[in-house]
């Protein structure tokens, strides 16, 4: 039996060291470095200017990088041209060709290469199979729904079998429901296929579903790349914090340094937290559904300021001696404003904030 060569063993890798862009005097990408391993589905994170589509195209070959290197399955492609890397790239208006049937927009990179019609029929056949349009071949492109249009895209993206798949925003124009629907799609394909995906996206949701990891972006930098769980229950920053739609983020005073982290003043309670930053003040964060109330026992006293009926969940916000907590509670429990509760709350949780 042949052993797999070290290009086949690196296929799908992707690794992106100190990489730098600027756009009329503005750094848009400040030394980015980050690796994806093979059969990876990595997601750059973050709102509108982040740097997050500008590190796409650089890895697409889309535009050219100012300093760093980017290295495809082992090899350095730093400046090799985009039709020339192993990679493709899918856009957020699918960029279909509105004069070509379905089959040809699929079969379009293929007859650029010249390849034989036995050989483009059989592919196309796989790619269209693989994304589940089989037998929409003879179709017009304006005959065919939003989300069949996304799938037309996927599967000229595939057909020319990329060692990754770079999609940019690909759901964005899809109205919530479709949406939804086209993020398992998504996950399902790679999985199947077994082939690196990269995607941007703003969209936490998107972002927590679909991914192995995700590598969240603040302006032209990688604020904190981890799996989404850690992403969300650990943010590393008030930043990640803020995006993941952490409710509490609070500030208090290092009372007590210990073997396993610090003491930490929060002024309605002592709490002790690991990994707290250097310093005498320390930013501690707390998810809302980490609260839960207790008519009786020990605990945090406060009264309920405010409730909102937010459908899957009831958000209240509470008084506690000078300070705010928000809990996400279920539906089904009976609060009011003016309530007094006891606060239950998960001593696990608390998680040290970085600036």
């Amino acid at each position: 039996m042949s052993q797999a060569t070290p290009r086949e063993k690196a296929r799908g890798s992707l690794e992106v060291a100190s990489v730098s862009k600027k756009r009329g005097g503005a750094t848009v990408l400040d030394q980015v470095s980050l690796t994806v391993n093979p059969g990876e589905f990595v997601t750059l994170l973050g709102p509108s200017g982040c740097g997050k589509t500008t590190l796409l195209r650089l890895i697409g070959g889309l535009d050219e990088v100012d300093s760093g290197r980017i290295a495809v399955s082992g090899t350095d492609v730093t400046g090799v041209k985009a039709h020339l890397r192993p990679v493709h790239t899918v856009f957020q208006s699918y960029a279909l060709f509105p004069h070509l049937s379905v089959f040809e927009n699929v079969a379009f990179g293929l007859r650029l290469k010249n390849r034989p019609e036995a050989e483009i029929r059989s592919r196309v056949g796989r790619a269209l199979a693989a994304v589940h349009l089989e037998g929409f071949d003879a179709r017009a492109t304006s005959e065919i729904s939003g989300g069949q249009g996304q799938r037309v895209a996927l599967a000229r993206a595939l057909v020319l079998e990329p060692d990754i798949l770079l999609l940019d925003e690909p759901l964005a124009a899809l109205d919530a429901q479709l949406r939804s629907a086209m993020r398992l799609e998504l996950v399902q394909l790679q999985r199947s296929l077994g082939i690196t995906f990269v995607l941007v996206t703003h969209d936490l949701e998107e972002a927590i579903e679909c991914s192995s990891r995700i590598a969240v972006m603040r302006e032209g930098r990688i604020a904190q790349m981890a799996p989404p769980e850690e992403i969300f229950e650990r943010p590393a920053s008030v930043y990640v914090a803020r995006l993941v739609g952490m409710e509490n983020i609070l500030a208090g005073r290092v009372v007590e340094r210990t073997a396993a982290g610090a003491r930490v003043d929060l002024g309605f309670a002592r709490i002790e937290v690991a990994s707290v930053p250097e310093g005498e003040e320390a930013r501690i964060g707390l998810h809302g559904e980490h609260i839960a109330f207790s008519r009786s026992g020990e605990g945090v006293r406060g009264t309920i300021a405010d409730v909102r009926y937010l459908g899957e969940a009831t958000r209240c916000h509470i008084d506690v001696g000078g300070a705010t907590l928000v809990a996400n509670v279920s539906p089904k429990e009976v609060v009011r404003r003016g309530d007094a509760v006891i606060l239950d709350i998960d001593a696990s949780s608390w998680v040290a904030l970085t600036p």
